[in-house]
């Protein structure tokens, strides 16, 4: 049952978390790009993402959005809805919900926040992001916002869990790295980076309950 998944991963989340020991297992393999996963620095700015959990037929699901294509670091990239802190956001968890929905109709008002992922540093853009992890006890109507989302992917928790998710390809990217990296191979989509280590994060946690 949905209710029951989320009293067990609410109190999962009150425990040690596994961290950067796991989250490293999807970054990428070149040692250029491996090594920068590190601790913030101290001019780093803060972004919060929501890591929502819905249920479908009972079972839980989780969004993911792709970005459009622009002049920028996450051009084209899947991620979790969220975005950068403002001045006037009261908390954290405000950024992350608020953000939730600007881009995807989610009403903060339906959403449960029952804990938090690690944080992470992302060396390309200079942001450190916290993740924060929502329920709804019902799936939300998702409505994506056109200038900052291109595709909404939505995607049950056992497909997570599974071997078939996790893939490996080589990639390469405007500022030359050419290196082999992990994925999570979502509807289609690479999703890499910061987004899979997360991912991984919340798919060890998962795996234990």
């Amino acid at each position: 049952m949905f209710s029951e998944f989320i009293t067990q991963l609410t109190t999962a989340l009150q425990n040690p978390l596994p961290g950067k020991e796991v989250q490293i297992k999807m970054a990428p393999y070149h040692s250029k790009v491996n090594e920068k996963f590190k601790d913030r620095t101290e001019k780093a700015k803060t972004a919060c993402v929501l890591v929502l959990l819905y249920p479908i037929n009972n079972i839980p699901h989780i969004v993911l959005m792709k970005r459009p294509s622009y002049d920028g670091h996450h051009s084209a990239q899947v991620s979790f809805p969220g975005g950068k802190r403002e001045s006037s956001d009261g908390s954290f968890e405000f950024t992350a919900l608020r953000e939730a929905q600007e881009e995807l109709n989610i009403e903060p008002a339906t959403v449960e926040i029952v804990g938090r992922l690690s944080p992470l540093f992302i060396p390309p853009s200079n942001f450190e992001v916290l993740p924060f992890v929502g329920i709804c006890m019902t799936r939300p109507d998702f409505i994506k916002d056109p200038k900052e989302v291109d595709a909404i992917l939505e995607f049950d928790v056992p497909f997570l869990l599974s071997n078939n998710a996790i893939k490996s390809k080589k990639m390469l990217l405007s500022a030359g790295f050419n290196f082999e990296t992990p994925y999570f191979d979502i509807k289609n989509e690479i999703v890499w980076g910061a987004t899979a280590m997360m991912l991984f994060e919340l798919r060890t946690i998962l795996k234990e309950i």
